[in-house]
């Protein structure tokens, strides 16, 4: 194995992340019937905030808070209790992309394993712990913990040094997610593998060094490259 450290996102790169039935289960307990045209409207606000929060520009609790404003005042609860009912149904949904475990697997002994993700504390861990997946990582980096977000270097250097300061060019950091999980890697003077899964295109100026379409194919790389 040429890689001392293999660095991976969390949500679909290792796990699903089904945010339209995590909705769909959380809003049930509030009685209501959380449409497509529902998400659809969720999506416009969620995902500028996303991009927000990986700009720094917002903090990880305003984003949380700032999705379901519209929704606090319609049902009369705080936005905070509705974010925290959607961790935990997402939670209960949640479950490890194919070739995840067999791939953890594999690797687990050749080389040190870490997760290093803009999700937020209360699902990272939990999902962790109720997949029975904890015990295959070294290091668990959270944005939210540290206070900055991919593809910030800040959250990359900070995930190096904790995991004692291995050569960047011996660390790989696969992820799903370009403009985070890729351009953060490149920041921070690692090697990076693109999970496309969906076929997109690169975005100017992202340079993966291998791009895979599932994780059975990074599997394949690994153990060939």
């Amino acid at each position: 194995m040429k890689w001392d450290w293999i660095l991976f996102d969390a949500d679909e790169t290792l796990f699903s992340f089904d945010a339209f039935g995590g909705l769909q289960r959380m809003f049930l307990d509030y009685s209501v019937t959380f449409t497509d045209k529902d998400f659809q409207d969720y999506q416009a606000v969620n995902k500028p905030l996303w991009v927000d929060y990986q700009n720094g520009s917002i903090t990880a609790l305003q984003l949380q808070v700032q999705r379901f404003a519209s929704w606090a005042d319609r049902l009369n609860v705080q936005a905070s209790e509705l974010n925290a009912a959607f961790l935990n149904a997402m939670a209960d949904i949640c479950t490890p992309l194919p070739g995840a475990e067999s791939l953890l697997n594999a690797l687990k002994g050749k080389v040190k394993l870490g997760i290093i993700t803009n999700g937020f504390t209360a699902l990272q861990q939990i999902r962790l712990a109720r997949t029975g997946l904890s015990d295959f990582f070294d290091v668990l980096i959270i944005s939210e913990q540290v206070g900055v977000a991919k593809p910030d270097r800040k959250i990359f250097d900070y995930a190096l040094m904790q995991m004692g300061n291995p050569p960047r060019e011996r660390v790989l950091m696969v992820g799903d997610t370009a403009e985070s999980d890729i351009l953060g890697g490149m920041n921070a003077g690692l090697k990076t593998v693109w999970l496309n899964a969906h076929g997109r295109e690169l975005p100017a100026g992202i340079t993966p060094d291998k791009q895979v379409a599932s994780l059975n194919e990074l599997a394949q790389w690994l153990f060939n490259a």
